[in-house]
């Protein structure tokens, strides 16, 4: 287990490369990375993920999903930070890539259709209970995601197939590209909803260590697990925190200045 303060370091280091990356390639999306970075440092640096360093194709290895793919800087930037990926795996000619790839070691699946991650994430879950195998499965999802009628079709699946060896974290970051969510579709009561069909539900604060840590190593039941983590959109920089400009914005110098100041890495 690591130490709150250093989980807090990481999360500030890698909200900086995140942010020097994508105004250097001059496209990505800095709002969902932001507001998924803390979920991923705990992931990555707090012993969650049972994952070989040596072998990333390691067959006990837990399997780890980013369905949304569009927030993938964070995830290559904690993998290169570990030592487990190059920044040559992610920088194509310099061009920074905008999804998750299954190339890349320690990748499971090429992501960013939206809604897909957790079709494959249940499968590979499953495909573990009927080989008798000890991996558990991990699918981030976005919020926006969850307007796809495959991400329902998939929650009934894993219910009952009582798919407990599966966590899904849910980055509810209350909007999407164009909008807050509860403005144009609403999604709430999503508790309620994720309880309807049968699974175990777990509601935080995302961008809690304490938090996020606990509900990680929490007892399961024979349910699959999804965590709603309530997180903020541009999280760590003032003027990009819940303006839907920043869901793919990509900052100018001064912006760039001021928001690397706030970060403080």
């Amino acid at each position: 287990m690591t130490d709150n303060k250093l989980l807090e370091q990481k999360a500030k280091e890698i909200r900086g490369k995140t942010l020097d990356i994508i105004y250097a390639a001059k496209k990505g999306h800095l709002g969902g990375a932001f507001s998924v970075t803390d979920i991923l440092v705990t992931l990555f640096y707090d012993g969650v993920l049972a994952i070989d360093k040596t072998n990333p194709k390691w067959e006990n290895r837990d399997r780890f999903i980013l369905s949304k793919g569009h927030s993938c800087a964070p995830l290559f930037l904690i993998l290169e930070d570990i030592g487990l990926i190059k920044r040559s795996d992610f920088f194509s000619d310099g061009d920074l890539l905008g999804h998750p790839i299954s190339t890349i070691p320690y990748i499971e699946l090429t992501t960013g259709s939206m809604g897909h991650g957790l079709s494959v994430g249940i499968g590979i879950a499953l495909a573990a209970k009927l080989d008798k195998k000890p991996y558990q499965t991990f699918v981030i999802i976005g919020d926006g995601e969850c307007y796809e009628g495959s991400i329902w079709e998939s929650a009934i699946f894993a219910a009952h197939h009582k798919l407990n060896n599966l966590t899904v974290i849910l980055d509810r970051n209350f909007q999407s590209a164009t909008d807050f969510t509860e403005n144009y579709n609403k999604l709430e009561p999503l508790t309620d909803k994720w309880l309807g069909f049968g699974w175990d539900v777990k509601r935080i604060n995302g961008h809690s260590f304490d938090e996020l840590r606990y509900v990680f190593k929490s007892n399961r039941s024979e349910k699959p697990l999804i965590i709603i983590a309530d997180t903020i959109k541009g999280k760590g920089v003032s003027f990009m925190e819940r303006n839907v400009k920043w869901h793919h914005g990509v900052p100018n110098e001064e912006e760039y200045r001021k928001a690397k100041n706030e970060i403080g890495a």
